[in-house]
């Protein structure tokens, strides 16, 4: 199902391509799981839509929901059965992007390796860090030569 782009006066708001599947993998996890997917993902929307992004596509990619912007670089979330009090958003672990977040956020936040921030389901997401992280991701061909990609 698509969202189109709609003018209202001279603001643009985002094409979100929403799919289906990605609908219907949330709802394979389990309840706590699935709710923290869904706020996060609420967050990533939200975010693109406050960064102007044209356009911001879900889908898949290797069984996770992805979020791909143009100018971004992809935004993985997943849960994992091994690991089932917590949640995970990733990111391209050859980007600076989790280096980065780990220098900014390491009070805050928690990681695993290059390549993900780890969300325990039972805790308050840290929205405020998160969409940092997003907008960094979201925009990353922009920011990747600043200094801690502008933070």
């Amino acid at each position: 199902m698509t969202k189109g782009c709609h003018w209202l006066g001279y603001l643009a708001v985002m094409e979100f391509i929403e799919n289906m599947e990605v609908l219907d993998l949330l709802n394979t996890y389990p309840e706590g799981a699935k709710k923290k997917l869904l706020e996060l993902r609420t967050l990533v929307i939200n975010t693109a839509e406050k960064l102007n992004v044209p356009k911001l596509l879900e889908t898949t990619k290797w069984g996770e929901a992805s979020y791909v912007a143009k100018g971004g670089s992809t935004i993985r979330m997943d849960w994992k059965s091994k690991t089932p009090g917590k949640c995970y958003l990733f990111f391209i672990c050859s980007t600076q992007l989790v280096s980065t977040f780990r220098f900014v956020f390491d009070d805050q936040l928690k990681f695993e390796g290059d390549r993900a921030i780890v969300l325990d389901l039972n805790e308050t997401l840290p929205s405020k860090e998160l969409t940092k992280c997003i907008e960094a991701a979201l925009t990353y061909q922009k920011v990747k030569k600043q200094h801690l990609l502008g933070f």
